[in-house]
C-alpha cells in the first residue's frame, strides 16, 4: 500500500470516525436529564411541557390530540404517563418503561427492538416517553443528505491533504532515483518551507557536492592523462639515448628534468583537485588580507630578481576578509608568479590593494588576445604552448587562482592594460 493511500485512508476513518462520535455524544445529550445538554434535549423539554399543558388545561382527549400530532411530526410512539407511569390517555399500566428508565441509562433504551427515551418533568409528577423501532433510532440524530455533503466534503479535503502530503515524497524519490542511475544533475524542485522541504534542500545538497566530487575526480583523471603524456614520451626517449650514447650526462640532466616537471605537474594537479572537490575542508578564519599580499609580494621578490623584474606593492587601508589563509595565499601568489614569468626584464610587476578587497596584479608584457582573456583561467589553456612549456608552466596557476577566489564567493577577471596583462581578483570583504 502506497504513502498516498495510507494517508488518505487514515484521514478519512479519522474524518469518519469524528463524526460517529458526534452522533453518539448527540444521542447522549438527548436522553440526558440536563435541560442545558444541547439542541435535542432542549426539543424534548419542548415536548414535555407542550403535553403537560395539553393534560392539565384539556385532559386526556386534548392530551391523546397533543400526543397524535407530535407521533405525526416524529414518527414515533409518543407516551405520556404519571410517577407511577400510568398513561394518562389510556390508562394502562407502563410501569415498565419507567423501570426501563430509572436509574437513567445514558444512551437511547433498547427494548425488545425498539429504541425509547424517558424523560421526568423537574417537579416528578409526569413521564414523557418516546418510542421508535431499534432500526429506526438513528434517524434523530443523523440526517443522510447533509452528512453526505459533509462527508464528501472531508473526502476531497482529505484527499487534497494527502496529495500535498506526499507529492514531494514522490518527487525526491524520482530525484533520488535518477541520481542513482547516474544522473547526476538530478535535483528534487520543491519551494516548500516545511520539513519536506529541507528534506529536499539536504538532498540538493548532498547531491551537489557527490557531483562536484566526481566532477573533480573525473577531470583528474581526464588531466592527468592528457599532461602526462607528453613528459612520459619525453622521459622514454631520453632514456633510450642515454643507454646507447657514451655521454649519458645530458640525458640524465634531460631526465631530472623531466622528472621535477613531472613532479610539479602532479603536485599543482592535487591542488586544484583539491579545492574543487574538498570546498568543506577550508579553515576558515579572519584574515588580514594587506598583510597577506604583503607577504606574498616579499617571498616573489627573489624569484623576480632572477627573471630581472621588479615588484612594487600598492597597499591602502587595512583589508579583512574571512576565508581561508593558504588558498588565498596560493590565489594571490599564482597570479604574481605569472605575472612575473611573463614580464620583460628591467620592468616591474605592479601589485596594488584596494579598500574594497580588490588585488589587482599588473605586468607590462605582451598581454594576450582579447579572445583568450577568459580562457586563460582553464586548466591546462596556454596562449602560446611553446613558450608555456619554455617557461616551465603546465596552465594550472591560475586555474587555482580561480577556483580559490571562487570558493571565497569573489571574482576573478583579466583585462588587456596596453602594454601588460592586468588581473583583478575581488574578494567579499
Amino acid at each position: 500500500m502506497t504513502l498516498f493511500l495510507k494517508t488518505l485512508l487514515w484521514f478519512l476513518g479519522t474524518a469518519v470516525i469524528a463524526m460517529v462520535a458526534i452522533v453518539i455524544v448527540g444521542a447522549l445529550s438527548f436522553n440526558s436529564g440536563d435541560r442545558r445538554q444541547g439542541p435535542f434535549a432542549m426539543l424534548l423539554s419542548v415536548q414535555i411541557s407542550e403535553a403537560r399543558h395539553a393534560y392539565e388545561t384539556g385532559g386526556p382527549e386534548e392530551l391523546k390530540r397533543t400526543l397524535d400530532r407530535l407521533e405525526s411530526v416524529t414518527r414515533t410512539d409518543v407516551t405520556f404517563t404519571d410517577a407511577a407511569g400510568r398513561d394518562l390517555v389510556t390508562g394502562e399500566d407502563r410501569s415498565d418503561l419507567v423501570k426501563g428508565t430509572e436509574p437513567r441509562p445514558t444512551f437511547p433504551l433498547l427494548r425488545r427492538h425498539r429504541a425509547a427515551v424517558g424523560r421526568r418533568t423537574a417537579d416528578g409528577k409526569y413521564w414523557f416517553f418516546l418510542q421508535t423501532s431499534g432500526g429506526m433510532w438513528f434517524r434523530w440524530f443523523i440526517q443522510p443528505l447533509h452528512h453526505a455533503i459533509v462527508l464528501s466534503l472531508l473526502v476531497l479535503l482529505c484527499y487534497a491533504f494527502a496529495r500535498h502530503l506526499t507529492n514531494p515524497v514522490e518527487k525526491l524519490q524520482k530525484a533520488v532515483e535518477c541520481f542513482g542511475r547516474g544522473d547526476l544533475s538530478a535535483r528534487a524542485d520543491l519551494k516548500r518551507r516545511d520539513e519536506l522541504g529541507r528534506l529536499a534542500r539536504t538532498f540538493n545538497q548532498m547531491a551537489d557536492r557527490i557531483q562536484t566530487l566526481l566532477t573533480a575526480e573525473r577531470r583528474l583523471l581526464q588531466d592527468i592523462s592528457h599532461e602526462l603524456r607528453s613528459p612520459l614520451a619525453r622521459l622514454s626517449v631520453a632514456i633510450e639515448l642515454a643507454r646507447t650514447d657514451e655521454n649519458p650526462h645530458p640525458h640524465l640532466n634531460r631526465i631530472q628534468k623531466e622528472a621535477d616537471r613531472l613532479n610539479t605537474l602532479v603536485g599543482e594537479l592535487l591542488q586544484v583537485t583539491r579545492a574543487e572537490g574538498d570546498p568543506a575542508s577550508r579553515r576558515l578564519e579572519k584574515v588580514q588580507l594587506d598583510e597577506l599580499v604583503r607577504e606574498v609580494v616579499d617571498d616573489s621578490r627573489i624569484e623576480a630578481e632572477a627573471h630581472n623584474v621588479r615588484v612594487q606593492f600598492q597597499a591602502g587601508k587595512p583589508v579583512l576578509v574571512s576565508g581561508d589563509t593558504e588558498l588565498l595565499r596560493r590565489a594571490i601568489e599564482n597570479v604574481v608568479r605569472n605575472a612575473i614569468r611573463y614580464a620583460p626584464g628591467g620592468t616591474a610587476v605592479e601589485v596594488a590593494l584596494r579598500n574594497d578587497g580588490h588585488v589587482v596584479v599588473r605586468d607590462y608584457g605582451p598581454g594576450v588576445p582579447d579572445e583568450a582573456l577568459t580562457r586563460i583561467f582553464d586548466p591546462f589553456y596556454r596562449v602560446n604552448a611553446d613558450r608555456d612549456r619554455a617557461s616551465g608552466g603546465v596552465g594550472l596557476g591560475l586555474a587555482i587562482a580561480r577556483r580559490a577566489v571562487e570558493l571565497h564567493h569573489g571574482q576573478i577577471s583579466a583585462r588587456n592594460a596596453a602594454p601588460g596583462l592586468e588581473v583583478d581578483l575581488a574578494l567579499p570583504v
